[in-house]
């Protein structure tokens, strides 16, 4: 549990060794990867600026970024993607991505270390989207959240028209359910792991449903809210997927939607792929699909 903490890795020889065992386990040639970072020391952020012609707009960039992102300029990496390239208006909508250059580095010396080197570092928000897209292209249309709840954290999504307007990292995770019901029910930390991953919606879950879920239902909400504040062309969530571990704590997708009053369903990262036959000899699509769609999102994403 002290390996990684809240997504930060605190042990690289560890962490190190796994990624070498899993990469001679599948028998993976490739010795390039692409790696992704996140957490709060990555900021995605759409934003308004005057059009003009790419090349200018990588000038300005540096500037534009000082005012939307809290970090000093001299240590960060910056990236962008204008949304509207072919449009007439005065003004240009840009997906602007920052992330702290230290952040990046240990990224990479991880992986070299590992013995492999990162062809592309990706941000987890887009790896997630990409994998989302590929699987439910009609969830590309209109305003719908894309949920990843593992173990530390829940990434959060916000999707217009297929567009990322907003990712946010909140605090909980399948970690704080769990210790929950140790220290209501008395319970060992692998009986409460085992109601988690169960098929049945055991009692001793619904309080730590209740308490987590409220606090992912607020934190959409937030997400939502400051949206709306911020763009009037923002319209209402009409539709919540969620993926990542805690997608399958049972009761917990049910227990938001109708908080929400809005529909939540899982997402399943192999719903529209095509797998290779044995590939997934000894698992169920349905359990592992929804752990696996950072890592898939990462597959798809072109190293060119």
């Amino acid at each position: 549990d002290t390996v990684i903490v809240e997504g930060e890795v605190m042990d690289h020889s560890v962490v190190a060794d796994a990624i070498r065992q899993t990469i001679a386990a599948t028998g993976v040639k490739a010795k390039h990867l692409v790696a992704a970072v996140g957490g709060r020391d990555v900021i995605v952020k759409k934003i308004t600026m005057e059009r003009v012609k790419e090349a200018q707009a990588r000038e300005l960039m540096r500037w534009e970024a000082e005012q939307h992102v809290p970090f000093d300029m001299d240590s960060v990496e910056l990236d962008f993607q204008v949304l509207d390239p072919d449009g007439d208006g005065i003004d240009m909508s840009v997906l602007l991505v920052a992330a702290k250059r230290e952040l990046v580095e240990n990224r990479q010396g991880l992986l070299q270390e590992a013995g492999a080197a990162a062809t592309v570092i990706d941000v987890d928000a887009f790896a997630l989207h990409n994998a989302f897209e590929a699987n439910y292209p009609d969830a590309m249309n209109g305003t719908v959240a894309l949920l990843n709840i593992g173990n530390e954290a829940t990434n959060l999504n916000i999707l217009d028209d297929g567009v990322p307007v907003l990712t946010r990292d909140l605090g909980i995770g399948t970690r704080r359910f769990r210790e929950d019901m140790q220290r209501e029910h008395g319970i060992g930390a692998e009986e409460a792991e085992d109601l988690l991953r169960g098929f049945d919606r055991h009692p001793m879950l619904e309080s730590a449903i209740a308490s987590r879920g409220e606090e992912l239902a607020i934190g959409l909400e937030r997400a939502a809210t400051f949206l709306s504040s911020s763009s009037r062309s923002f319209g209402q969530i009409r539709a919540v997927y969620a993926c990542g571990g805690g997608s399958r704590v049972p009761g917990l997708l049910p227990w938001i939607s109708e908080r929400l009053r809005i529909p939540v369903q899982p997402a399943n990262a192999l719903a529209q792929l095509a797998v290779r036959d044995g590939a997934l000899e000894f698992l169920s699509t349905d359990e592992v699909g929804p752990l696996l769609m950072l890592p898939v999102g990462l597959a798809l994403r072109s190293a060119a």
